[in-house]
């Protein structure tokens, strides 16, 4: 991915000098889906799940956050002074790379609003290492991945996570991870899309009267899917924008990056089986299909997962 000439948004707050909030009485969740799954699984699972969701705690038993239900939230201790921290741009690499998607991603989205009539105003992206306060969110960590807050508007993103990708997963390789990471970027962009346009409270009140979670699961799925598929619209939109700007592999990396996180590998590398009821980001097969459904076509109308009328 070519991003040199990226407009630069300086809607960061990087906290990645910080050291982060320790941890207090929090509690871990166990992902549903029949027999019990060890510890490993479990943070497995929260990161991979974190990384394209809006709320890790999903996939790691619990919603609290969407729903507004669940007991008392864990005590955490607070970050260090803000005033320590670093607003704007980010001057290193990784950082300056991540302020111009967000900066090409806020230009691309807000085009698509206007031809809709409607104003568009940009997530702020947090940067952070190990921890850091994720605000109405909750403790944001590292061992969970990436994620969109959706009350305040914000992507929580450990750069760490990158590096998990290519080394651990082996979604890309060499200059096509900056792509992925921009894919990544892109996807929980697409979930602050679904926030402005009201779709993630319209999906949250559907589940809490669903009849039960498997049904709640599987719009938890669409909600996913639909943000896999508004990255690729992005992709399409900001490629027309500034040819050239995709490198060989760069499409090809962000498929194995969706081929890796889909429910079924992953619960086929955790337990062995599958169990489709569970799922709550979609099979590989699914999030490669709403991928390129987006990129193809380039319009909001055809990341329509829930179907006509569905909400």
């Amino acid at each position: 991915m070519r991003y040199d000439d990226f407009r630069h948004s300086d809607n960061i707050d990087d906290r990645r000098g910080e050291d982060g909030g320790g941890m207090g009485g929090g509690r871990l969740g166990i992902p549903m889906g029949g027999g019990g799954l060890g510890i490993g699984t479990v943070i497995v699972l929260g990161l991979l799940g974190y990384a394209f969701g809006i709320d890790p705690r999903i996939l790691i038993g619990g919603a609290e956050i969407l729903t507004g239900g669940g007991g008392g939230a864990p005590t955490y201790q607070t970050d260090r002074p803000s005033g320590q921290r670093k607003t704007g741009a980010p001057t290193d690499e990784m950082g300056r790379m991540i302020a111009g998607v967000l900066g090409e991603l806020d230009d691309r989205w807000s085009e698509i609003f206007k031809a809709d009539g409607r104003n568009y105003t940009g997530p702020k992206i947090v940067l952070f290492r190990n921890a850091t306060n994720g605000g109405r969110c909750g403790m944001a960590q590292s061992a969970m991945g990436p994620f969109y807050c959706p009350p305040d508007r914000t992507i929580y993103l450990d750069t760490a996570f990158f590096r998990e990708v290519e080394t651990r997963f082996r979604g890309c390789s060499g200059s096509a991870c900056k792509f992925t990471a921009a894919y990544i970027i892109a996807h929980e962009a697409g979930h602050h899309v679904q926030n402005l346009l009201g779709i993630l409270p319209r999906v949250n009140r559907a589940q809490q009267q669903a009849g039960s979670r498997a049904q709640a699961n599987a719009l938890q799925v669409k909600v996913e899917l639909q943000a896999d598929c508004l990255s690729g619209v992005w992709v399409n939109r900001e490629e027309k924008k500034r040819p050239g700007f995709l490198e060989p592999g760069d499409i090809d990396a962000a498929l194995k990056t969706a081929t890796a996180i889909g429910d079924d590998t992953l619960q086929r590398q955790a337990t062995g089986r599958v169990v489709p009821d569970s799922f709550t980001h979609g099979s590989a097969a699914q999030r490669r299909q709403w991928f390129m459904t987006g990129y193809q076509q380039g319009n909001v109308a055809a990341c329509n997962t829930f179907g006509a009328g569905a909400l």
